[in-house]
């Protein structure tokens, strides 16, 4: 036995070296002095007082780590003999609701969840597929699978496959396996100018493309190699590889590379599009603007607000203040964290 304690020593001793890291670029973090207990009774008092108490509920959900969330939600279970969901769903609704039951998914459950959304009933939802799959780790991606498995009891790559076509598909698959190289202290040059020359000479110096090729090339690769495979690609094309995919592909394998090819460039820049596309103009694309607030605010929202400032030239912050309203608004800019 005392091997497997070691084991799991080791494991949590792991995980928590890299969440340990993820707080510094997150803006949700974990709260000092942290009492399970306390909250769930906070939490059962907010629910059951006349008319909900929305602030209480949006306050400590938002100011916790999702790992404390987990103990708040078995705390929760444990207090009242009922799932902390399914509380929260009888006493919020709209888009505060969707937040809400947002962040006491763990973060694999949350975007398995999503993409299951994103794939049930007719129709695809190709983009939440897109943002998902792109801009997800080996590590996260294997987690989601795992996650995906356990809630839906089939296989995340079985939905992608009777969902999508094509070169769409291929794509989304490669990527879903979550198999892409880790990244290396070594940098090799040479292997740099043959995966430009090859991606040059699959897609813009040929009639017509080798898709599978470009797909190769850009699920495999670690993410350093590819930011300077595209670097070196442009002494080869007269076009850079964003130019490259908009003349090669078109539909949704078209803005399958697209988003791929940004978030390997700069992901918090990525992230920082999706935000603004998504309140830009009338109406709101709230569904994204949840997503993405709710699935970094404890990953990289800091480094996403520093590049919406510096392309927009207004901060998050006030873009959030501009187009949601009321409790909504408020538990949005509570994970914003902040006025830049």
């Amino acid at each position: 036995m005392a091997t497997i304690h070691e084991i799991l020593g080791k494991l949590t001793l792991e995980g928590n070296q890299s969440s340990s890291t993820q707080p510094r670029l997150g803006t949700v973090k974990p709260s000092t002095n942290f009492d399970a207990e306390k909250d769930a009774a906070a939490l059962e008092a907010a629910i059951k007082t006349k008319g909900v108490d929305e602030v209480t509920i949006i306050n400590i959900l938002t100011s916790r780590s999702n790992e404390q969330r987990q103990d708040i939600a078995f705390a929760y279970q444990r207090r009242t003999k009922k799932d902390l969901p399914s509380a929260l769903k009888g006493a919020l609704s709209g888009h505060l609701e969707t937040v809400m039951l947002g962040l006491i998914k763990t973060r694999p459950q949350y975007d398995a969840s999503e993409l299951k959304g994103a794939m049930k009933g007719l129709g695809t939802d190709e983009d939440t597929l897109v943002e998902i799959i792109c801009s997800r780790t080996n590590q996260e991606l294997q987690a989601i699978q795992a996650a995906y498995r356990e809630l839906y009891k089939t296989e995340l790559e079985k939905d992608i496959v009777s969902d999508t076509s094509g070169d769409f598909r291929k794509l989304m698959v490669a990527l879903a396996k979550g198999k892409r190289q880790e990244e290396s202290s070594v940098v090799d040059y040479e292997k740099i100018d043959q995966d430009a020359r090859e991606l040059y000479e699959a897609g813009v110096k040929r009639k017509g493309t080798d898709v599978g090729k470009w797909i190769t090339i850009m699920t495999e690769r670690s993410i350093p190699h590819l930011q300077k495979v595209f670097e070196r690609y442009k002494s080869y094309s007269p076009y850079d590889m964003q130019e490259s995919i908009k003349k090669e592909v078109k539909g949704d394998l078209e803005n399958a590379f697209l988003n791929l090819v940004q978030c390997i460039q700069n992901k918090p820049l990525y992230f920082a599009d999706r935000l603004y596309d998504s309140m830009k103009g009338k109406g709101t694309k709230d569904k994204v603007l949840i997503r993405v607030m709710v699935s970094r605010s404890e990953v990289d929202m800091l480094k996403i607000r520093s590049e919406f400032k510096k392309k927009y030239n207004k901060s998050l912050h006030y873009y959030i203040g501009q187009d949601t309203k009321g409790d909504y608004q408020r538990a949005l800019l509570n994970l914003c964290g902040g006025d830049d």
